[in-house]
């Protein structure tokens, strides 16, 4: 069995938004039928001189298939109305990602994984469709030349042109070259252009295809009863009125609870809503959100694990002309994708196949191999779009995909299509981890930093998972990223951490850590600047020191020209704010414009430069950036899971779980710094800074900083 065992190394350079692979093979070769072109696992070409890019990485809405695409079309000197995408099967052999070293999708990691690998798949495939014209022509490979799907040569044979279609019986059983030759930036004709999305006329004209459109023959849909409280297990249950419900067929119980099998989903939640089940909460979470807030925020206080220790501390505290202490508080928050969790299994006597919005699919295969005892290569996962993840589905116990195995294996051979409710996912858990943070900053006679405390208080997202490995004394590196490594010019400094305990399930949440940490950095930063006489701009200038300071104060930079940026008054009622973060390898530094309405933040308009290497598709980009900072914004305004007295959930949808309005968006503009460099993450990294830029204009405009997220209490 293929285990999930990724390579410690390729993992960390990973989280850190780092390529690691220069360079890939090649294996295998795509899905064919007769007539069909497939030099490698990438790429097939139809005679039609069509080009199917088979995706490696999951298209969540963040414009994977797009990206990828355009790779493979740059090197492929394809013509990009000819090119079309579609998921790659799951297949950890050919498809594991440069980075993690299995098949999956996270961490802003598809394109930067994807860079060498999808290049080199189209420049071999032009190899060959080289070599087969001039096998055909008689000319040298040398002499032909490629554009826009077209191959040439220009000689004393006179004009030759072929189509790709063309050349598709003519390459096969030429060999691509081990080394494909692969074009410099300057070269780069559809890469760094805004080409179309390849997605959008299907997600426009209603022919997209999710997991909830997929039927098979006598399939029958699930609802399953879960404990009302986190840690609860079943008891006793009593089948009789739910199987009375018209459409229910069976009721089996399965380690998460009891399952409802019906003719359709209406019918499912009828008979789940007839059952009678009795819960036994001895190991339960009783505890209010509150109460544990309060908890979390002692231990913040005496964090023992250490992170990152720079100079003495202590020293420097004891020393400073002033000293500031702040804590700052985060409520668990749920991915609240539009899409909930849904997918079909259909399980024979040795076999299965999924459809779903599998995000991990070297992790969910597996686990439906340990479930059914069968070897991975019997578990076919069809890789279906998603309604949004931001996370969700990337959980390391893989709990969907362990659930509806569990509904299959109760039931025997057949076809179940497994529905979580709005309500299923928002009481289910998996949120961004309640945080505490505790903060202490000294400053010297001259108002300059010479002390910097961050310690962390939240619950692990690797410990009890196949991650856990990289746990390091003590230290979930995913805790206390952003917060670790700052790049600024502090020299007593020192981030730790203690982490806690809940059987609330608790999950990455887009930019994971960053979230939390980039609000507590440069909120504090900030008022240590200002406690110091400093300008909010140029005092993170002055304060830049890192390797890559010239990427964090070209993004600083950039964005200030962009505002006009003369402080944070910009009259009128109005105050500016200002957040530098860097994370998954990207730099990105926002100015929010803030308002207090009605006693309600209202956020005007926010300026954000964004330094990502090479811009594949400045649009996507673009749309990622003011995705990512809407996102972000919506949490920092609106968003909390509560759990009351006893344990149990608040929110159960959207009326509860507040999200921002299209009416509340802000104007954004966004600059993208031209770059040479290969390309890092952009799906998670406009998200950390918005929520800092508005709590510094915050407290230029009221004079309190935000201590407690959301800003609005809903």
């Amino acid at each position: 069995m293929q285990k999930l065992m990724p390579n410690r190394r390729a993992f960390l350079a990973g989280s850190a938004g780092l390529v690691i692979a220069a360079a890939v093979p090649l294996p295998g070769r795509a899905a064919r039928g007769t007539d069909v072109f497939a030099p490698n696992a990438f790429v097939r070409i139809t005679p039609d001189s069509v080009v199917t890019v088979l995706v490696k990485h999951s298209e969540l809405g963040q414009g994977t298939w797009t990206g990828l695409t355009t790779m493979v079309a740059e090197e492929l000197d394809a013509d990009w109305s000819q090119m079309r995408a579609e998921n790659a099967p799951a297949n950890v052999e050919l498809y594991a990602s440069s980075i993690f070293g299995v098949q999956g999708t996270g961490g802003s990691t598809a394109t930067p994984a994807s860079w060498m690998p999808m290049r080199q798949a189209g420049a071999a495939a032009r190899a060959v469709l080289v070599a087969a014209a001039a096998r055909d022509w008689g000319v040298p490979a040398e002499e032909i030349t490629v554009r826009a799907g077209v191959v040439s040569h220009t000689g004393s044979a006179g004009n030759l042109q072929a189509t790709f279609g063309e050349l598709v019986a003519l390459a096969d059983g030429l060999e691509p070259p081990a080394e494909p030759v692969l074009k410099t930036p300057d070269q780069f004709v559809l890469v760094g252009r805004d080409v179309p999305r390849i997605d959008a006329p299907e997600k426009s004209n209603g022919t997209a295809i999710y997991a909830i459109d997929v039927f098979r023959d006598a399939m029958l849909t699930v609802a399953v009863a879960r404990p009302p409280k986190f840690g609860a297990t079943v008891t006793t249950f009593d089948p009789t009125e739910a199987l009375a419900v018209p459409g229910v067929r069976r009721v089996e119980q399965i380690p998460s609870g009891i399952a409802v099998y019906a003719d359709d989903t209406w019918a499912a939640f009828r008979g789940r809503d007839a059952l009678n089940v009795t819960w036994d909460e001895t190991d339960a979470e009783t505890r209010s959100s509150d109460e544990m807030m309060t908890v979390w925020a002692q231990a913040a206080r005496s964090a023992p694990a250490i992170a990152e220790d720079r100079g003495d501390i202590e020293a420097a505290i004891s020393e400073a002309t002033d000293v500031i202490e702040a804590e700052f508080r985060f409520p668990f928050l749920s991915h609240a994708a539009m899409e909930p969790l849904d997918g079909v299994v259909e399980l024979s006597e040795d076999r299965a196949e999924f459809w779903m919005g599998s995000q991990w699919q070297t992790s969910d295969q597996n686990e439906a191999a340990a479930r059914f005892g069968f070897p991975p290569e019997n578990i076919a996962i069809n890789t279906m779009l998603t309604g949004g993840s931001f996370g969700r589905r990337t959980t390391a116990d893989n709990h969907f995909t362990a659930e509806l195995s569990e509904i299959a294996k109760a039931a025997g051979p057949g076809a179940y299509k497994l529905i979580w409710s709005r309500k299923d996912d928002m009481r289910g858990g998996y949120y961004r981890p309640l945080t505490v943070h505790y903060m202490q900053g000294g400053l010297d006679s001259d108002g300059n930093i010479v002390a910097w405390r961050n310690n962390v208080a939240t619950q692990s997202l690797l410990a009890g998972s196949p991650f856990e490995q990289f746990i390091t004394d003590g230290i979930d590196g995913s805790s206390v990223e952003g917060a670790r490594g700052l790049p600024y010019r502090l020299p007593n400094a020192r981030v730790a951490l203690a982490t806690m305990n809940s059987p609330v399930p608790v999950l990455w949440w887009r930019a994971v850590g960053h979230t939390h940490t980039a609000y507590a950095t440069e909120v504090f930063l900030d008022e240590l600047l200002e406690r110091g006489g400093k300008d909010r701009v140029q005092g993170r200038l002055d304060l830049l020191e890192a390797d890559d300071a010239d990427r964090h104060r070209g993004v600083l930079e950039r964005v200030a020209d962009m505002a006009n940026w003369q402080g944070p008054d910009a009259g009128n009622g109005i105050a500016r704010g200002v957040a530098l973060h860097k994370s998954f390898g990207s730099y990105v530094a926002m100015i929010a414009d803030v308002s207090i309405e009605r006693d309600v933040p209202r956020v005007h308009k926010v300026w954000a430069a964004v330094d990502c290497g090479i811009a594949i598709n400045p649009s996507i980009i673009e749309t990622q950036m003011t995705g990512g900072l809407g996102f972000g914004l919506s949490a920092a305004m609106f968003e909390e899971i509560t759990l009351r007295q006893g344990g149990e959930v608040d929110q159960w949808n959207y009326d509860a779980y507040r999200i921002m309005r299209n009416n509340e968006m802000p104007e954004v503009e966004v600059a993208i710094i031209d770059s040479a460099i290969d390309p890092t993450g952009i799906g998670e990294p406009g998200t950390p800074p918005i929520a800092p830029a508005i709590g510094n204009a915050i407290r230029a405009l009221t004079g309190e900083t935000p201590r407690r997220l959301p800003f609005v209490a809903t």
